[in-house]
Order: C-alpha cells, then structure tokens, then sequence
C-alpha cells in the first residue's frame, strides 16, 4: 500500500494560498443541473433559476442527454447577484426530485 493522502476536491487547497477566488458580483454565472431524463426536467430547471433570477433568458440553456437516455444536463447562465443568491438557488435546485447534482 502507499503513503499517498488523498486531497479533498471539495475544499480549497492551502498549497494554493488558501482562500477560493473571489467572485465580483454582478457577473454572468454559469450553472449545470444534472438528473433524470424526465419530461418537465428542464422546465422545473428554467422557474426554479427564474425565481432567483428574474431576468433569465431560457432560450440559452443548453440540453445534453447522458449516452443511456436515463440522465440530462441542463446548463445555464444566471445573472448572480450575491452569494446569498447563488446558495439560495443550489439549495432549491437540490431539494427538486429529479435533481441529482448541481455543479
């Protein structure tokens, strides 16, 4: 067996000097929902984003379906306004039954 430890991806390196880089807001942030291939996915997607972000223009998004048809992508762009929002959104996303990640 090795030595090798394992670093944490989800946590920011302190090798790197530690703190993540800031996001300015307002700024254009983009954000992939991946969950099942259901018919009303990517419309769920499109009035959870619009209740975060008023303005999203749902002709942007784009769809990939997974290589079996069980799963779908759904990236869009919002208009982030603060973290506060971003957090706000996530959460929302995540709660949603189909909804399997949120990146």
């Amino acid at each position: 067996m090795s030595n090798k430890t394992l670093r944490d991806l989800r946590q920011p390196s302190t090798a790197s000097g530690g703190e993540p880089p800031k996001i300015e807001f307002p700024c254009d942030y983009p954000v992939k929902v991946v969950g099942d291939a259901a018919e009303d996915f990517t419309a769920v997607v499109c009035q959870v984003v619009t209740r975060h972000d008023p303005e999203f223009d749902a002709s942007a998004i784009q769809v990939v379906p997974s290589r079996n048809g069980r799963f779908v992508s759904v990236r869009i762009t919002l208009r982030a306004t603060g973290e506060a929002q971003l957090q706000a959104l996530f959460a929302e996303l995540k709660a949603c039954e189909h909804v399997h990640m949120v990146l």
